[in-house]
């Protein structure tokens, strides 16, 4: 049953990496299978309708709904300009005329005869989906997107903001306890992934931010600092849109926690290499991980990891709610038996032995595993 509780966090040096490009709607593939992309190239494009308005001819013109076509200038499909005459009532032989005018740039999208109500349709927006990796095409969804496969060193962190992006890793920090502080970030970090050790401070946000790195990779934030960068409280929706100029990925939690050893000696490997990254970070239902990816220089892809086994004594975990939000330890034990929690539910647990040698309980689901 563990292996229903048990999200897998990865930290993997090889691994085959499968992202799926999609578009909102229907739209444009521009690609086919066995094509070779890079992390900018379009593969799929779409134009997503613009934002209708309405114009109440019949109301302004003082009409009925099925008097308005008479008065029409403008016909569905019609493109408009902004102030153009759309519509426009004509009396006393020509000597009086009431216009109406366009509010917007656009088309016209609908007249109604029964309301008298006129839609008019801002200009479409033009949607484009980049490959985001560097890796071959291995599927094709018609109209749709594509499926981009690429092997790979996978980092997944617990906690980002910021969108999709690329860079070359460079790692500031000399141990994984260092902090990343403002002064660590130099005019030459421009477009670069800044990888740091315990923790980001407000500080080098900002300088981050000036300097124009790509992002910033830490053991965690104080969530204040993160705040106030954001300018509003951190939700527990999907993050990933924020209007940001950097992406910043937390491997461990909010605090001043140390980076994994393991998972800063993999980025100082990495370190000078083109990566990947997104802070897009779902913790609910939907897991979805802030990730680190570098495409691999060895052409041979390398075998999926299996991430079904499950948990056993001495598994590595990571746990992803209070009170031990971000912590590090170890699979104690796994009691079979349904336990009551502080909520009242009855649920499967495990006892975990923290970094400091404590022993405590915690609900299976509010741990992940930490694949290697």
């Amino acid at each position: 049953m563990a292996n229903a509780y048990t999200p897998g966090l990865l930290v993997t040096e090889s691994i085959v990496v499968r992202k799926r490009r999609r578009l909102p709607i229907l739209g444009e593939v521009m690609v086919k299978a066995g094509d070779v992309v890079k992390p900018h190239d379009v593969v799929a494009r779409t134009q997503v309708p613009g934002d209708p308005e309405t114009v109440n001819i019949a109301n302004q013109l003082d009409l009925e709904g099925d008097e308005v076509l008479e008065v029409m200038k403008k016909k569905k499909g019609d493109s408009v300009k902004k102030g153009e005459v759309i519509a426009e009532k004509v009396t006393f032989f020509g000597l009086f005329r009431s216009p109406v005018h366009s509010p917007i740039d656009g088309t016209v999208d609908n007249v109604s005869d029964v309301t008298g109500v006129v839609t008019l349709r801002r200009p479409a927006v033009p949607v484009s989906i980049l490959a985001y990796v560097h890796g071959t095409v291995s599927e094709v969804m018609p109209r749709e997107g594509v499926v981009i496969e690429t092997p790979a060193a996978l980092i997944q962190g617990i906690f980002g903001v910021g969108g999709e992006t690329q860079g070359t890793l460079e790692i500031v920090a000399q141990t994984n306890a260092d902090i990343l502080s403002g002064d660590k970030i130099k005019p030459e970090h421009k477009g670069k992934i800044v990888v740091g050790g315990s923790l980001v401070t407000a500080d080098a946000l900002k300088k981050a931010a000036q300097v124009g790195a790509a992002g910033l990779v830490a053991g965690g934030i104080i969530d204040q600092d993160l705040i106030e960068y954001l300018g509003h409280d951190i939700g527990v929706a999907i993050t990933g849109a924020e209007d940001i100029p950097i992406t910043v990925i937390l491997t461990e939690g909010f605090g001043r926690i140390n980076m994994a050893e393991k998972t800063f000696n993999l980025l100082c490997s990495l370190n000078g290499k083109v990566a990947s990254i997104n802070g897009a970070t779902q913790i609910r239902a939907g897991v979805m991980r802030p990730e680190i990816v570098v495409t691999s220089e060895n052409s041979q892809q390398s075998a999926e990891r299996d991430l079904s086994s499950g948990m056993e004594a001495g598994t590595p975990i990571r746990i992803i709610r209070e009170p031990y939000f971000g912590q590090l330890a170890t699979v104690h034990s796994l009691p079979p038996e349904l336990q009551l929690i502080e909520t009242g539910a009855k649920v499967r647990i495990l006892t975990a032995k923290l970094a400091s040698g404590e022993i405590v309980t915690i609900p299976r689901a509010n741990v992940e595993l930490i694949e290697g």
